[in-house]
């Protein structure tokens, strides 16, 4: 990652290479559109250990048309066909829900994010004090929507999937053509769950280059191995959906983490911030430690008598590291020893005479 990108300042969370990976648990419609489990969702979060909850904000009406079928994940993780619409509608949550949902991220310490589906739904949000927007993949080639959601000035999380890498760039440049540089890309699949076979991690350093731009990886499998190798990769941003139990009904709930999982991926991706170190080369604390005891000196192979020209033979190298290093080894051969030396017995400069 471009390690010269200005940090996005989110809440009281900074984003950005040499951060923290900013985790977000998407809840999104995993709520069943009850508030009370949306908030018990908050809770759980908090205790997995994420950075924020992600919600979805949308009428369902606003979403689809009548006639919109649902997709074919859909009707797989639904166990039903029916229309999008009837669907959403069930897992719309109420406008008087939102003020007791953000004052629960604020009690527990999370950041609140909902993903808006029109300029309503921004405009709900902005109302709400949201701190930043999330942009779900499908509208990434609505321009005049992602530039009303730029133009509220807040930091948004862009969601790539389904898109080319053109398509990208022209919603970047959309973004930025109001005047938010603000800007997190999320390398995404479009699928519930997807494959580890279609996640492609590999773009997320793509976009980077490409576009310029923090890049973050937002998850659809069924495991943790793409958000821990996302982290080695350099993502700032890590989403992935949380549910209470997989087997609730509604279209994510096959794609989520149970707390459990979920909880088991922070950590996770924590020991990877930890592993990815400082990026120079050298002992860490430990190491010093075991250096001596590990490492070897140069020691008589065999007897050797005063006056005795070091030749290699006889010198071998063995631990500890207590006695000339057989970097040294050049200087050493060629000298005279000046004692005699029994087997084992370490080579010292003061053993020998040039």
């Amino acid at each position: 990652m471009d390690s010269t990108l200005k940090p996005v300042f989110l809440a009281d969370r900074v984003i950005g290479p040499d951060r923290p990976v900013f985790i977000v648990a998407e809840v999104g419609v995993n709520h069943n559109g009850d508030p009370d489990l949306a908030l018990r969702l908050v809770d759980i979060a908090r205790q997995a250990g994420a950075d924020c909850v992600k919600f979805q904000t949308f009428s369902a009406e606003r979403v689809a048309t009548r006639s919109a079928e649902k997709a074919p994940y859909q009707r797989v993780t639904t166990r039903s066909a029916g229309s999008q619409l009837d669907m959403l509608k069930h897992l719309e949550l109420p406008a008087d829900a939102y003020p007791r949902i953000l004052e629960a991220c604020h009690s527990a310490g999370l950041v609140f994010l909902s993903t808006p589906y029109s300029p309503e739904d921004a405009d709900f949000l902005h109302g709400l004090g949201a701190p930043a927007y999330k942009v779900a993949s499908a509208q990434i080639v609505e321009l005049s929507f992602l530039e009303h959601v730029a133009r509220k000035g807040k930091p948004i999380l862009l969601s790539t999937g389904m898109a080319t890498l053109s398509e990208v760039d022209e919603a970047v440049r959309a973004i930025r053509g109001v005047g938010n540089e603000d800007i997190v890309l999320l390398q995404c699949t479009t699928n519930y769950p997807s494959s580890v076979d279609d996640a492609n991690l590999r773009a997320i350093r793509t976009l980077g280059g490409s576009c310029a731009a923090h890049v973050g990886y937002s998850d659809h499998t069924t495991t943790a191995a793409c958000c821990i190798a996302a982290a080695a990769l350099g993502a700032v941003v890590i989403e992935k959906h949380l549910t209470l139990d997989k087997s609730l009904p509604g279209p994510d709930h096959a794609a989520s983490s149970d707390p459990a999982e979920f909880r088991q991926m922070v950590e996770s991706v924590r020991q990877v911030e930890r592993a990815l170190g400082t990026g120079r080369k050298e002992p860490s604390t430990a190491e010093r430690v075991n250096l001596p005891h590990m490492r070897r000196s140069i020691v008589a192979r065999v007897a050797i008598r005063a006056g005795t020209v070091v030749t290699p033979d006889l010198l071998a190298f063995k631990r500890p590291a207590s006695g000339i290093s057989p970097v040294r080894l050049p200087d050493v051969v060629g000298t005279r020893v000046r004692c005699d030396l029994e087997p084992d017995s370490f080579i010292r400069w003061g053993d020998l005479e040039w």
